[in-house]
C-alpha cells in the first residue's frame, strides 16, 4: 500500500482535483462561449487562480459565509454553488441561481453560504465583518471569508474592514489574491509596500503569504487561519500569490504584459498540472483517476451550457422578484 505523504486522503484529493478542474474547464468553455456573443454584460475569468479557491474552500461548511469579487466563478464552484444553475445565471436565464437578474458579476447563494460575487472592487470586505458578526453572536464557530485582489486592497474599504474586523475580533479572514495586475497595472507601480502580511500588521492581524499555484501551500496555510477564527483568535490575512491566464475582462488584449508571458504560465505556473504531477508522482492517486475526472467535468460542462441555452429568459413579472425584503 503506498503510503501517502499528503494532508487529504485519496478521496479528498481527487475532489480536490475535481474541484479545481471544474473551476477551469467552466472558465476555459466561457473563454469560447462568450465569444460567439451570446452572453450578456461582462465576463471575468478565473483560470489560473484554482488552487486558491479549492484550497481555502475544503475548509469550510455551509455555515461559513465567503464574499466574492467580480473574477467569482471559481469561489463559486469551489463553494459548492450549482454549476447548471451558475451557466443558466450568466447567459441570463431564469433557471439561474439569481433566476438570471445578477449575471457574471452577481452569482449568489446563501443556502451555501455563498454571499455573492461583487462588481465593486474591496465591496466584499464590510460585508464579511457583518457575516462575522453575525457568526460571533451565534456562536456557531461560523467563519467569514472576503476574496479581492492586489488592486482592490488599495481600496478604503477593505483597510476600513481589516480595522473593524481586529477592533470586534471577527471570525473573519481577508484574502488577496494576487494575481499582479489591478486590470492592467502591475502590482509593483501600483501598491507602495512589498508585503501585504505588512499592510495587515498595522492592524494587528497576523497574516502570511503563500504560493497561491501550490494547492497544498494554500490548504495548509487556510487550515491553520481558519481554525484561529473558529476558535476566537480573530481576523487574519492570506495573501495567495497567483496569475491569471486570461487578460482582467474577455475582449482584454492584454498589452500591459510581457510577450510569452501567457504561456510561460500554463507551461510552468499551472496549479492543475502542478498538482495532478505531484499527486500521481507519489502513488496515491493514479492518471487514469486524473483522466476519468477530467471526462466527467467535461460532460458536466457540455451538459451545462446546452441545459443554459436552452432555458427560458425570465419573464417580465419575475424581473421584479426577489428585490426587496418582506419583514
Amino acid at each position: 500500500m503506498t503510503n501517502n505523504p499528503f494532508p487529504l486522503s485519496r478521496d479528498q484529493l481527487l475532489a480536490a482535483y475535481r474541484t479545481m478542474r471544474t473551476i477551469r474547464d467552466f472558465e476555459e468553455r466561457l473563454h469560447v462561449e462568450f465569444a460567439k456573443g451570446d452572453i450578456p454584460g461582462f465576463v471575468h475569468l478565473y483560470a489560473g487562480e484554482e488552487a486558491c479557491a479549492a484550497g481555502i474552500m475544503m475548509h469550510l461548511t455551509d455555515i461559513d459565509r465567503i464574499a466574492s469579487t467580480h473574477r467569482g466563478h471559481g469561489h463559486c464552484i469551489a463553494k459548492g454553488v450549482d454549476v447548471h444553475e451558475m451557466m443558466g445565471e450568466i447567459y441570463g436565464k431564469s433557471t439561474g441561481a439569481c433566476r438570471g437578474k445578477g449575471g457574471s458579476m452577481h452569482i449568489a447563494d446563501l443556502s451555501k453560504g455563498m454571499m455573492g460575487a461583487n462588481g465593486i472592487l474591496g465591496a466584499g470586505a464590510p460585508l464579511i465583518c457583518g457575516a462575522g458578526l453575525a457568526a460571533k453572536f451565534r456562536g456557531d464557530g461560523g467563519v467569514g471569508i472576503t476574496f479581492f485582489g492586489d488592486g482592490a486592497s488599495n481600496q478604503g474599504t477593505v483597510l476600513e474592514s481589516m480595522n473593524l474586523a481586529a477592533i470586534w475580533n471577527l471570525p473573519v479572514i481577508f484574502v488577496v489574491e494576487n494575481n499582479g495586475y489591478a486590470e492592467s497595472t502591475s502590482v509593483e507601480y501600483a501598491t507602495a509596500v512589498d508585503s501585504y502580511v505588512d499592510r495587515a500588521a498595522g492592524f494587528g492581524l497576523p497574516g502570511v503569504t503563500v504560493d497561491g499555484t501550490d494547492f497544498f501551500a494554500v490548504y495548509e496555510a487556510a487550515g491553520e487561519i481558519v481554525r484561529r477564527a473558529r476558535e476566537g483568535g480573530g481576523p487574519a490575512l492570506l495573501e495567495c500569490k497567483t496569475v491569471r491566464f486570461f487578460g482582467h475582462f474577455e475582449g482584454d488584449a492584454q498589452t500591459y504584459k510581457a510577450k510569452g508571458e501567457n504561456d510561460f504560465n500554463r507551461a510552468n505556473r499551472d496549479c492543475l498540472k502542478i498538482f495532478a504531477s505531484r499527486v500521481t508522482a507519489a502513488g496515491v492517486v493514479s492518471e487514469a483517476e486524473i483522466a476519468l475526472v477530467d471526462r466527467e467535468v467535461a460532460s458536466l460542462i457540455d451538459a451545462a451550457v446546452e441545459s443554459a441555452k436552452g432555458a427560458p429568459l425570465p419573464t417580465p413579472r419575475e424581473l421584479l422578484t426577489d428585490v426587496y425584503v418582506a419583514y
